[in-house]
């Protein structure tokens, strides 16, 4: 698809305001631009959800007029399905805490996307990630890509990214990565963009802004459990509640237990296979969580880490980072130890880790003790 010699970049393109930033710097800057719409779910569910998919195309197809740029849509709906929603609702009934706009980013935005843009002629795919991505050469002549959080901390979505590798990295492009928010709606305004001022979207990812509690409800119904006041171990509680269903409670949670009794308790543990809700007071949190924790399917972006690692990590999306650290275990595992007890983190959940603004790689926390 290269007309005079220019690189392609095929552009996923939403329909915010910063996918329709990044398409646009890429075409000043001389690329032959095509946007792509990715449509991953359609379903609307009476006052629960009401899916956004067609304004968000009708926005993408707007932006890209405007522009003077071509753009198609994509259908990975069933795909979606499978490899991300799947995923998310299983975890839940397992009583874990997953990240799906993780895994939507591993297996749609640079799963399918890129593997279908690469085979018609792209020779990049580019997204409106708040990422900055740098390319230097080692020592040897190779050439390294490195991920570096965003200009805009507060925006900054490396986090999000931990499941990239070299071998994609050479095919990415984040333009919106040294830029505040504010500068891209600028940018935006400037260009009258008609997503200049559209809000940011909000929820899981591709499936829009719904009431959390009632989507989960939907699909995995309230189920009457125990809620059991813990101190030292699992088996010193006594029941002193009931819940309707593990799926609808986090971690570290302390708002919304409907218990009573003027405590402040914590959910400090949930159990999948008896739908066991475990809660403590603040003084008894570091009882049930320890400086030493398992990670599973470790992918690290970083070549030539020498371990054991001194590094920072975040389970949770703009946390402070933690200190941490990491050492390697055999088949994808590793071991983390954090200098402060994680009195919230939860299996399921991604460990993210950086050295000053680079991102390593990460990791799922892991069910297993060590």
């Amino acid at each position: 698809m290269n007309k005079n010699n220019k690189k392609t970049v095929f552009v996923g393109m939403s329909g915010g305001v910063d996918s329709s930033v990044a398409a646009l710097i890429l075409k000043r800057r001389g690329f032959e631009v095509v946007g792509i719409f990715m449509k991953n779910w359609s379903k609307n569910i009476e006052g629960v959800l009401n899916c956004s998919a067609q304004e968000d195309e009708r926005f993408a197809r707007d932006v890209a007029f405007q522009i003077g740029i071509p753009i198609y849509s994509w259908d990975f709906e069933k795909e979606y399905e499978k490899r991300v929603f799947d995923y998310f609702l299983k975890s839940y009934q397992n009583g874990l805490t997953p990240n799906p706009d993780v895994m939507c980013n591993r297996e749609i935005k640079f799963g399918l996307f890129l593997e279908k843009a690469l085979k018609m002629g792209a020779d990049y795919i580019a997204t409106g990630h708040y990422v900055r991505l740098i390319r230097k050469i080692n020592k040897n002549g190779n050439k390294i890509n490195h991920l570096l959080m965003a200009k805009d901390k507060n925006k900054d979505q490396s986090y999000f990214l931990w499941t990239l590798n070299q071998e994609k990295l050479k095919y990415l492009l984040f333009p919106i990565g040294n830029y505040l928010k504010k500068e891209v709606r600028e940018i935006a305004r400037q260009n009258n963009l008609i997503t200049f001022d559209k809000k940011d979207s909000q929820g899981l990812c591709f499936i829009g802004k719904m009431d959390f509690r009632k989507f989960l409800a939907y699909y995995l119904p309230p189920k009457k459990g125990e809620i059991v006041l813990v101190s030292k171990n699992y088996q010193d509680g006594r029941v002193i509640g009931y819940h309707n269903g593990i799926q609808f409670y986090t971690i570290g949670q302390r708002e919304g237990l409907n218990i009573g009794g003027g405590v402040p308790y914590y959910v400090v543990n949930k159990d999948g296979l008896t739908n066991t809700l475990y809660v403590a007071t603040k003084e008894n949190l570091n009882n049930f969580f320890n400086k030493k924790i398992m990670i599973e399917n470790l992918n690290l972006i970083e070549p030539s880490l020498i371990f054991p690692l001194k590094c920072q990590g975040r389970f949770r999306y703009r946390q402070k980072l933690y200190k941490t650290n990491l050492e390697l275990l055999p088949n994808n595992y590793a071991k983390v130890i954090f200098k402060d007890v994680p009195t919230s983190i939860a299996p399921g959940q991604s460990l993210v880790f950086y050295q000053g603004q680079k991102m390593l790689g990460g990791g799922i926390i892991s069910s297993r003790v060590l």
